[in-house]
């Protein structure tokens, strides 16, 4: 593919130019779209019917756990270090942009959370798309949109949850460093550090490729630009929370102090999954763990496959802090949908067996993350 994925990136043409260039973007990704909006769909039409047969209505499932924070933060704004467990471990980008719509229409915030993570969810679909049709065809890229819809914990893409959001930054980083759009990149990566923690498996990789391209001498100072700009935003809230709390590491004590997380190394993971597997247990902790399981898997498959470097290495820090965070085990599958790049390898080997066969795999996935993210919503009692 050539520029049928984004819009240009640095020095493109005219504004009509860039326009038309959309247009022409968004209809060669129509299928992949549409793909992910059907999948999602199913699953929120089951969860509402379920819901509704138990008592639970779609907003109340949609907002839960998670998305009542985020709620609070767009309507109230943090809340200091006096609490116990202080919101401002929740960074600020999904919120604040809940905030800006709710005051700009006169949705509720409910609805504005919603409309904000559908819409990020659209926009990290066009991005899987975009990468896998640039890297191997269109039908790759359809497919891959389509497995992301249809993972086990794939009903959190359309909960008042932050994970879409940073999906479609970090897909659109990693896209506009493989077509070598530097400001891109790095714009889009400052946007991803004010979104989720995990941008720090984003960051370093943009980080990579503009000393790459600087040590050998391309592209003149646009990977400098990159280069700052990308860290900008993580460092940013970092920075002003530690200046709250007033320790430099006021962040990661919250998280610690307050919420529990903290990074031995894995420790924590491997206890937890060795009790899960050898104990009777929910269905829950017993996906999480198949997941991960999978994702090492899917991880060296990559590796095999030759995968660009830039995928590799974002999907590997990705599950070493997943992995090698001590605490919510029940949340680890949730905090690797972003790692979409690990599904390439099923998908390249779905877009080769035929449209019969990657529909058929496609059905009994949608079918199972149907039911599961009902399962998590509203027999689960926790956060997905």
């Amino acid at each position: 593919m050539d520029d049928q994925g984004v819009p240009p990136g640095d020095g493109g043409p005219s504004r009509p130019g860039r326009l038309r260039r959309l247009r022409a973007a968004a209809r060669y990704a129509m299928p992949g779209l549409a793909a992910y909006a059907v999948i999602r769909m199913v699953g929120v039409v089951v969860v509402h019917f379920w819901g509704g047969n138990v008592g639970v209505p779609l907003d109340e499932s949609l907002m839960k756990s998670d998305g009542h924070w985020y709620l609070a933060l767009a309507q109230h704004g943090y809340d200091g270090y006096e609490k116990t467990q202080s919101n401002m471990a929740f960074f600020p980008l999904y919120p604040g942009l809940t905030a800006a719509l709710d005051r700009m229409s006169p949705l509720s915030t409910e609805v504005a959370a919603l409309i904000v993570a559908w819409l990020a969810g659209l926009a990290a679909a066009w991005g899987l798309f975009a990468i896998g049709a640039h890297l191997h065809d269109r039908r790759t890229g359809v497919l891959l949109a389509a497995l992301w819809a249809a993972l086990p914990h794939a009903i959190v893409q359309s909960m008042a949850y932050s994970e879409t959001l940073f999906t479609a930054l970090a897909a659109w980083t990693l896209y506009a460093l493989l077509r070598g759009h530097w400001l891109t990149a790095g714009v889009v990566c400052l946007f991803a550090g004010l979104t989720r923690p995990t941008a720090s498996s984003l960051i370093p990789v943009v980080g990579l490729a503009a000393l790459v391209a600087i040590v050998r001498r391309r592209d003149g100072w646009r990977p400098w630009a990159a280069a700052l700009l990308a860290p900008a935003g993580w460092l940013g809230y970092l920075a002003w929370v530690g200046s709250e709390v007033g320790r430099p590491d006021g962040w990661f004590h919250i998280q610690s102090a307050g919420w529990g997380s903290t990074f031995d190394l894995g420790a924590d993971t491997v206890r937890r999954s060795r009790e899960v597997l050898a104990n009777p247990t929910a269905a829950q902790l017993f996906v999480v763990s198949v997941v991960l399981l999978l994702a090492l898997m899917f991880f060296v498959l990559s590796v095999i496959d030759r995968q660009p470097w830039q995928l590799l290495l974002y999907s590997g820090l990705l599950l070493v802090t997943t992995l090698g965070a001590a605490g919510y085990y029940h949340s680890k599958a949730r905090f690797l949908l972003p790692a979409f790049p690990l599904l390439l390898p099923a998908a390249v080997a779905l877009a080769r067996a035929g449209w019969a066969r990657a529909v058929t795999v496609l059905l009994a996935m949608t079918a199972f993350a149907t039911y599961f993210g009902g399962y998590l919503l509203l027999i689960w009692k926790r956060s997905p």
